[in-house]
């Protein structure tokens, strides 16, 4: 009996060992079957892995949507400005940069809900069929796009389009409807926002980007303003956002003299270039201050370290923005593309001015950072990398690792900024004004092509009535004589800047008539 017993334990014994020598068997025949040799020095794995999800997946691939998801996330793991852009993103960006595209020829601001014509632009297609400055825009084909909140960024896809379609806009002039059918064409993007003498002496030029068309308008803006006198130029490069890199280097290389260094680049797979100016400038004699901030970036910050390393103007403003990468553009097929950073950029003086982007979200909020810490209200808070320390020509200390610091620091001026003011910028009550004064005196406006006879019109606006009674009567927002006092110096010149635009001065208007509360262009004028 006992006998009997040990031999079935036995067996269950032997079985279970069998059982688990077989498993593991399975196990090892089941990853052995699976198990593929990778390694982390070439795209073998990504590959690899591609391939077991198009041949074992459970479900239908969307081979577009994962390749450019795939694509998009490979590169955010380089740096922030190395992306991929879908064929849509790609031709908008170009276009952008290009100095034109394709579309009616208008500028607009959407004051009250109805679109608003800023701006005809000259020989464009809507010129022609005779669309005006300060026209309402009701239609675009037969979409209704005024009074319905219909997003500004529709109403632009649906004016632009290819070169010789035709579309309907249909607009409001006065009383009258009136629709016009607009062949697109060809429009010129201009970067130069304002050029004009604010002084006998001193011309002021505002520069939005660095198109491909930047250089060209700059020296024909700078020729004029030569013309009319100019010894000294603010350049005004505050809130430009960069673009292509061969447009700084040939605006820098107007104001530098013969030998100065531009600029270098330099990457693993990219030996270094060195930029030089050749001395043939027709800027070298002319006095300089260039004007940046927080958004600053790129092609303009290039501009500003060549103009301090070179101790060649004063750079004045707030820190900019701390991009010192260079992308380079690859095109495919289908109309995407990848624009990747192929080299670091550096100052005449050795500067690489690229702020840390090791974490993103650090690098995506770094702007509202520099706001909450209070660095664009006081020197003593701007953050700079001490130990990465450079000299300029005349050995003067200067700093890499974060943006240029200006020469001069100009805080951002909030102190004028009453609570009066503040309500009317929320609702744009301004802006609102600004169209209600033009429709009263559409013809007289546009045909103000002077600053004198648009400074009587001007003055013959009753503002300190008119305005506070639009304010309370359009948005419910009150002003009593003391708030007035205490706005008007702060808001006269913005209501000026505002209304004078719609005169045939256009843009230039808006700008001259906006400096005189422009802190930064204020010290600018007293260093002088």
């Amino acid at each position: 009996m006992e006998a009997s017993r040990k031999r079935q334990i036995l067996q269950v014994v032997l079985g279970v060992v069998i059982g688990a020598l077989l498993t593991l068997t399975a196990v090892r025949y089941r990853d052995a079957r699976h198990l593929v040799r990778t390694r982390y020095t070439d795209w073998r794995k990504l590959n690899l892995v591609l391939d077991l999800v198009e041949k074992n997946y459970v479900d239908t691939l969307n081979y577009e949507g994962m390749t450019d998801g795939a694509i998009a996330a490979a590169l955010s793991r380089l740096d922030p400005h190395s992306v991929y852009l879908p064929p849509q993103d790609l031709k908008a960006s170009e276009e952008d940069l290009s100095g034109g595209f394709e579309g009616i020829g208008i500028q607009f601001n959407v004051p009250n809900d109805t679109a608003i014509v800023l701006e005809v632009i000259p020989g464009g297609p809507s010129e022609k069929v005779g669309l005006r400055k300060g026209d309402r825009l009701l239609k675009v084909d037969d979409k209704v796009i005024a009074g319905v909140q219909f997003p500004q960024d529709s109403m632009v896809r649906r004016m632009k389009g290819p070169s010789g379609t035709k579309v309907t806009v249909t607009v409001l002039r006065g009383k009258e409807v009136i629709p016009f059918e607009i062949v697109r064409g060809k429009i010129p993007l201009h970067s130069v926002d304002a050029a004009f003498m604010v002084s006998d002496t001193v011309g002021y030029l505002r520069l939005s980007k660095f198109s491909r068309t930047t250089h060209q308008e700059c020296r024909e803006a700078s020729l004029k303003l030569l013309a009319e006198g100019m010894k000294h130029l603010i350049f005004d490069l505050r809130d430009n956002s960069g673009g292509y890199m061969d447009q700084s280097l040939l605006l820098a290389d107007e104001f530098l003299a013969k030998g100065d260094t531009i600029v270098y680049i330099e990457g693993m797979h990219r030996d270094r270039e060195v930029y030089k100016a050749d001395g043939r400038g027709i800027l070298q004699e002319v006095g300089l201050t260039v004007l940046i901030s927080e958004n600053s970036a790129s092609a303009s910050e290039i501009f500003a370290g060549a103009v301090q390393d070179n101790d060649r103007g004063l750079v004045m403003g707030r820190r900019s923005f701390g991009k010192g990468l260079v992308q380079e553009p690859f095109y495919f097929t289908d109309g995407s593309g990848v624009r990747l950073t192929v080299a670091r950029y550096y100052t005449p003086s050795g500067r690489c001015i690229q702020k840390p982007y090791t974490g993103a979200d650090d690098y995506a909020y770094d702007i509202y950072y520099r706001y909450a810490d209070g660095e664009v209200f006081s020197a003593d808070s701007v953050k700079l990398d001490t130990t990465d320390v450079h000299h300029t020509r005349s050995g003067r200390i200067v700093y890499g690792g974060g943006g240029i610091m200006p020469d001069v620091f100009v805080p951002m001026d909030t102190t004028r900024a009453s609570a009066f003011y503040l309500a009317c910028n929320k609702k744009a009550t301004q802006m609102r004004f600004a169209s209600e004064v033009f429709d009263k005196h559409a013809a007289r406006l546009q045909a103000i092509d002077s600053y004198p006879e648009m400074d009587r019109f001007l003055a013959g606006l009753n503002l300190r009535v008119e305005f506070p009674h639009y304010a309370r009567t359009r948005d419910g927002i009150r002003c009593t004589e003391a708030e007035w006092d205490e706005t008007a110096p702060y808001l006269v010149p913005q209501l000026h800047a505002l209304i004078a635009r719609y005169s045939a001065l256009g843009e230039n208007a808006f700008y001259k008539y906006y400096l005189p509360v422009d802190t930064t262009v204020e010290q600018a004028l007293k260093t002088l």
